[in-house]
Parts: C-alpha cells; structure tokens; sequence
C-alpha cells in the first residue's frame, strides 16, 4: 500500500482563504505600524491580498508567506509614514526610524519571520538585514541597546495583534471574501456593516424630546414668578427683630454646670485637689528617699537664757557699754 504524498501546490481556495486568515492580523498591524494609519494600513492590506489571490494558484504553499509579505511592503500607502504628534507608546517612536530599517523591525516582530525570512521578503543579504535590524533597535543616548525599550516595543506590537477591534475584524474578513470569491474590485475597508432598519416613528420622537429639553432649559431663564407676591419686579424684604433670648448658661443649673466643667474631676475630690497644691513638695521627697538621703533631724530645743555661756564678743560688747554708762555724767 502506497503512502500518498502530500502536494506543496494549493488545494483550493479553503487552503487561500486559511492562509490568509492567519496572516490577516499580523498584516494588519504591521501595515498600521508601517504607515502609521490604520485606515491606510487596512486599505494596503486589502490591496494586497487582491493582488495576491491570482499569484498564489501559481506557486507552491511554502512559498506564499515570501510573496504575500513582499506585495504588502511593496504597496504605495506603506511608503510614506504618517507622523505622530506627540509619542505615547514604545510603537510611536517607530516614525523615528527610516522605511527600510522599520520594514526590518516589524517583519521581525509584528510577522513573526525568521532572519532569513526576512532577508528574502526585502531582498536583501542576511548580514546587511541584521544591519537594518540593528539601526532599527532602541538605544540610549550615549549609543548603547536599550533592552527594557525593546522589550516594551515587542510587547505592545504583539498586543496589538491579540486585541485589534473586533469591528475593524469584520471589515477586513468582509474585504477578504469579496476578494475570494473574485470580484474584481475588492470592498472598501471602511465599509460600515449594513445597520438593521429603524422605526419610522424614531428619529421623529427623538427630535421632539432634544426640543422638549431646549425648551425646558429656555424656561428656566424667564421670570415665570414675577406676579408672585414678594418675587420678580416689586420684591420686599420684610426685617423682623429676633426674640430676646436667654443667655444659654440660664438654662443650666448649677449642678449641670459643675458637671461640665472642664475641672470636674478635681472639683469632685477635695482630698486630690489639696494634694495636687503640694505637688512640687511631694515630688521632691519621693526624689530624695530615692536617691537615699534621710530627711534632717529638727535640732532640740534651745536652753533656757541663763545657762547659755556668753561669747567673747559679745562680753566685750557689753563691758564698753557699761563703761560708757558710768562715765555718763
């Protein structure tokens, strides 16, 4: 029993339109990225994808993913960049660089090919495309690679791929099926999805209820009020005298007052207020018995007059004034 071979020419249309459905967002985000539109990405795309569906019966499978990158690059819209305002992603700094060396990059990144792939897509040596690469990577000022740029930029494109909207999904898949079933023009890209019809009734009720609110908001503006009595052109202001009104300690109690005073605690211990008024006392004997010194004994009491020795001083002292008296005439 023979095995059969399997043939490297096209099975079909089935194996076009597979084909084309795997390359279709990484198309479509390198020829945004290329152009720096998405709209004139999108249209490139279509246009290659026209271009490429008569190639493709004529050359084996291995060789569409070759042919249909190089259509794409070689399409007018992708020649000229579109520049970008102010730079907000990693991807926007992609203006910066030259058409071939962004070509380079984003066959790399955003088609997923290999070195040599890439090479042969742009038509050009290994070594001069990892040239090309190489100018095309993010550097720092001085000249050096900046990795965590790189990284980022990687990151984004590939995210761009998981999450292109699902709205500009079903324009290109709609583009591609007028293209395979061989029209000879393919739909625009930008061709909205007919809408369902709407009520005839609704655009009439939508616009009654936008002058509703216009009116509404033009009424608020005039003097509807102004046969109201005291409001619009005669406006009065009547002016009254308040009540006289207690002092607000009059309606407390003294019990209440004492209650909320700021002292309540000290004013309801007698006994801690007056120990509070020796604070200062108290505080420095605690110091003193804890350093170890012992309070001072009182000295005993004075002897009585008559047994106390007088000094030498002062018998001194009173002789001269008993002298002084007997001189006295």
């Amino acid at each position: 029993m023979s095995v059969p071979t399997v043939s490297s020419r096209p099975s079909g249309p089935p194996a076009l339109s597979a084909f084309l459905r795997g390359v279709e967002r990484r198309g479509a985000v390198l020829a945004e990225l290329q152009a720096g539109d998405a709209a004139a990405g999108d249209a490139a795309l279509v246009e290659a994808i026209r271009r490429f569906r008569p190639e493709a019966g004529s050359l084996p499978m291995a060789e569409w993913p070759r042919r249909f990158w190089a259509l794409l690059l070689s399409e007018p819209r992708l020649h000229h960049r579109t520049a970008v305002a102010v730079a907000i992603e990693a991807t926007d700094r992609l203006g910066e660089l030259g058409s071939g060396p962004r070509a380079a990059l984003l066959l790399r990144v955003a088609a997923g090919l290999s070195e040599e792939e890439a090479a042969d897509v742009l038509g050009v040596g290994v070594a001069s495309y990892r040239l090309a690469l190489q100018r095309a990577l993010p550097h720092h000022a001085d000249g050096r690679a900046d990795p965590d740029a790189w990284q980022q930029m990687r990151e984004q494109i590939h995210r761009r791929i998981k999450t292109l909207p699902p709205d500009r999904l079903v324009r290109l898949s709609s583009a591609r099926e007028v293209v395979l079933r061989g029209d000879d023009e393919a739909a625009p890209v930008g061709t909205a999805v007919p809408a369902t019809s709407r009520p005839r009734w609704l655009m009439p009720l939508l616009w009654s209820l936008l002058a509703l609110c216009v009116l509404g908001l033009a009424a608020t503006f005039l003097p509807i009020w102004s046969n109201v009595d005291g409001v619009g052109g005669n406006r009065r202001v009547d002016i009254e005298p308040l009540p006289d009104a207690e002092s607000p300690a009059a309606s407390y109690g003294e019990e209440a007052a004492m209650v909320m005073h700021r002292d309540f605690a000290l004013l309801s211990d007698p006994q801690g207020e007056a120990a509070a008024q020796d604070l200062e006392f108290h505080s420095w004997l605690a110091a003193q018995q804890a350093a170890g010194v012992t309070a001072p004994t009182p000295p005993p009491d004075l002897p009585v007059e008559q047994d106390i020795t007088p000094s030498p001083v002062a018998h001194g002292i009173a002789g001269e004034t008993q002298a002084e008296t007997e001189d006295a005439p």
